[in-house]
């Protein structure tokens, strides 16, 4: 268990920082309004690597979050 909540805090913390690092929407929207030739809800290209690396994540997040639910509900 103790091991879980390790992993889940790391999870977290990586989380965080990775969707900081990741370039808001507002500025390709301010950019398509420029004249550029990016659609306003951003490019309809393939995922970055930023993007996967959030997916991936976020469902580790998930799965620890649950992990440690049913863990905390068998003790209780």
């Amino acid at each position: 268990m103790t091991i879980i909540v390790v992993v889940h805090v790391l999870v977290c913390i990586a989380l965080i920082l990775i969707v900081l690092l990741q370039a808001g929407k507002g500025a390709e929207m301010g950019a398509a309004f420029g004249g550029a030739s990016q659609t306003i809800f951003g490019s309809a290209g393939a995922m970055g690597f930023l993007s996967k690396l959030t997916t991936v994540a976020a469902v580790i997040f998930m799965i620890t979050s649950l992990l440690l639910t049913f863990s905390s509900m068998r003790r209780g």
